[in-house]
């Protein structure tokens, strides 16, 4: 099984997109749907599952459900491209870290600690904006840029590195 460990603030949205999106972001649509359309080209050319590891983790029950507005809305978009989000990833937060905003020192170990807990994992991919401080996984993720979010090259090169094996 391959595995897409997907991030969504500064992935499946922007800091262009949200300049130029401030009605959507104000109904709670923080997705960009030209994203969705890559990340929809990417799962149907590596057969992946989604694996959430973004602090939209926390809007979902652990049936992986929808709590929110926003998260039933990004569960839409991702059915109607027949996408569907397979697990989450745990959470090591600790209340200084939420308070800080600094997920990226916990990120990693979250991502280790899922893998080490699921079996049958042929190859993995991360796709974030942020650094996740950890050579192990570091060769295993795309880093995106949060001004554009996930590019088409983001997804040529991802489609490499998760087929890698299989080619």
């Amino acid at each position: 099984m391959k595995i897409l460990f997907l991030d969504i603030d500064g992935v499946l949205n922007s800091n262009f997109w949200n300049d130029a999106n401030e009605r959507e972001i104000s109904e709670g649509k923080f997705i960009d749907t030209e994203k969705v359309l890559m990340l929809s080209k990417l799962i149907n050319e590596t057969d992946a599952k989604i694996v959430l590891h973004s602090g939209w983790r926390f809007w979902f029950d652990d049936n992986m459900n929808p709590l929110r507005y926003e998260s039933i809305y990004f569960t839409e978009i991702l059915k109607a491209h027949n996408l569907f989000i397979y697990d989450k990833t745990p959470d090591l937060t600790t209340e200084e870290i939420r308070k800080t905003k600094k997920f990226s020192l916990v990120k990693a170990r979250e991502i280790l600690l899922w893998l080490n807990k699921n079996d049958n994992i042929e190859e993995y991919l991360i796709v974030d904006d942020l650094d996740l401080n950890n050579q192990e996984i570091e060769v295993h993720q795309i880093k995106t840029d949060a001004t554009v979010g996930l590019t088409n090259e983001n997804v040529v090169e991802a489609i490499k590195l998760l087929n890698a094996k299989t080619h």
